[in-house]
């Protein structure tokens, strides 16, 4: 690979065909987080937080109305032995209620997608997705599923180029992530509603999801000298960091007062009150100051510095990323207090990203959206003329469903993830439906060159002329080990 290629493809989102990289590739990339623009293009098709989370509520009570209705229906008759009663139905006001979140879900993968194909900044864009991921959540809860892409929208796109402590802020207090990781119901056992629920009989208490995964995911990472009490007494911290909208008893009514449905907001009778221990500094802040000078911290603590300078360089420049470039990465994280663009320079300077020999193998989503832009052309964006279910339906036959890695770690970042020989099945045979559906003037020959240049190997060359018809070249071209790998 030249240098060119890879600016465009281990730095990027892959090329488009004639898409020059003019003057110094390095400068190339660095202008880029000059000219990025935060806002998604027909963001304004979507619903807001507040019909996302009336959505949510209305739901909750449908199904909360219909187990008091099924307790105090007659018991069923009982059925045959060995044949189980007949599962009822969801209501149709429930099935819809279900369908437009799943909905918004698929208009949200859809503007992500184009987003990416079409974006003249794609080593920011590549930067948004890094984050989201690190930062992940997961559309497999029903209060999860319209939000999972909002995280992106309202959390990490507009702090990409910022600071990563206000990233960190951002993100953890997302509706999203609050709901995922169960912190919206977290209360203090000693806040004034944990007390009248125990004198009521209620059950309510703690949660410390949100605390482990701050501490081990998102900033100091595992086996970094934290103890369960430290992840206890954050979770305590955190306690009153809620969501607002989401039900119609009263506590949701409190919450309410002065807050929009959807919003996130600071509860303080469900704060645990007290001074906290946490990593050996004592936090006597009140309120939602104590959670917050928290996360301060985290921010700046030099475990979080490496750990998150070895996840940029394994993302960018291999599995087992160089120690060297690590610890430089992890000096400008440091030296910079924190500021991502500075990092990202340092990434970007670093002899050890330049290596001619690919390094990484695409995600399906990489694969996808180089596929995608390398297809872009004078018939337009291929992306553009697929409906958003099926993008949706494409990344998770692929084995990588946007926004859906079923754990907050995220999606794997190694080859070992993505190679197997299942997996690559059906990248083949997407690419061979892809090339099914191209335009009859492609010429892939003329593609592979305008897309891989100095890239393409003798080998690939060779199999896309031999070629029994344009399709099955362009189809050889989607999958040739150059698009494959960066």
């Amino acid at each position: 690979m030249d240098s060119r290629s890879i600016a465009l493809n281990r730095f990027g989102l892959g090329a488009r065909p004639g898409e020059a990289v003019s003057g110094d590739p390095m400068v190339w990339l660095k202008d880029q987080l000059l000219r990025y623009q935060p806002g998604l293009p027909g963001a304004a098709q979507l619903a807001s937080r507040a019909a996302i989370a009336d959505d949510i509520a209305a739901y909750r009570e449908m199904v909360r109305d219909g187990k008091q209705a099924a307790a105090a229906a007659p018991a069923p008759a009982p059925t045959m032995q060995g044949v189980d009663a007949a599962k009822p139905a969801k209501p149709p006001a429930q099935i819809e209620a279900r369908q437009f979140a799943r909905d918004q879900h698929i208009l949200q993968v859809g503007l992500r997608t184009r987003s990416a194909v079409e974006s003249n900044s794609p080593f920011a864009e590549r930067l948004v997705h890094f984050w989201a991921n690190h930062f992940a959540v997961s559309a497999d809860k029903l209060v999860t599923i319209a939000l999972s892409g909002l995280l992106e929208f309202e959390a990490i796109r507009p702090h990409v180029l910022g600071r990563f402590e206000d990233m960190l802020v951002a993100v953890e207090q997302h509706p999203a992530m609050l709901l995922y990781l169960d912190q919206a119901q977290s209360v203090g056992p000693d806040s004034p509603l944990g007390q009248r629920a125990g004198q009521n009989g209620r059950k309510v208490g703690l949660n410390e999801n949100l605390g482990r995964e701050i501490l081990e995911l998102h900033t100091l990472g595992v086996r970094t000298g934290y103890s369960q009490t430290d992840v206890t007494e954050f979770a305590r911290a955190l306690t009153g960091w809620t969501v607002a909208g989401l039900g119609r008893g009263p506590v949701q009514r409190l919450l309410e007062q002065g807050a929009s449905p959807g919003q996130t907001v600071f509860a303080g009778f469900m704060h645990q009150p007290g001074k906290r221990t946490i990593l050996g500094k004592s936090y006597g802040q009140d309120g939602a100051a104590q959670a917050r000078a928290v996360l301060a911290d985290l921010a700046r603590n030099p475990a979080t510095a490496h750990h998150l300078a070895t996840k940029l360089a394994r993302h960018f420049v291999a599995d087992d990323p160089p120690p060297a470039l690590v610890a430089r990465l992890e000096a400008a994280w440091q030296a910079s207090d924190g500021d991502l663009p500075t990092v990202y320079r340092a990434l970007i300077d670093a002899s050890e990203s330049w290596q001619a020999q690919p390094q990484k193998f695409r995600t399906p989503w990489q694969w996808g959206v180089a596929m995608f832009r390398g297809l872009t052309g004078k018939q337009g964006d291929p992306a553009a003329k697929i409906p958003d279910r099926a993008l949706t339906g494409m990344f998770a036959e692929l084995g990588q469903p946007v926004w859906r890695p079923g754990s907050p770690a995220g999606f794997d970042d190694v080859a070992a993830s993505w190679a197997a020989p299942d997996a690559l099945y059906r990248r083949v045979e997407l690419a061979g439906r892809v090339a099914q559906q191209a335009s009859a003037a492609v010429d892939p020959r003329a593609l592979a060159t305008a897309v891989l240049g100095d890239g393409l190997s003798a080998p690939t060359a060779e199999a896309i002329s031999r070629a029994d018809s344009p399709q099955q070249g362009l189809a050889l071209l989607l999958v040739a080990p150059e698009m494959l790998r960066c």
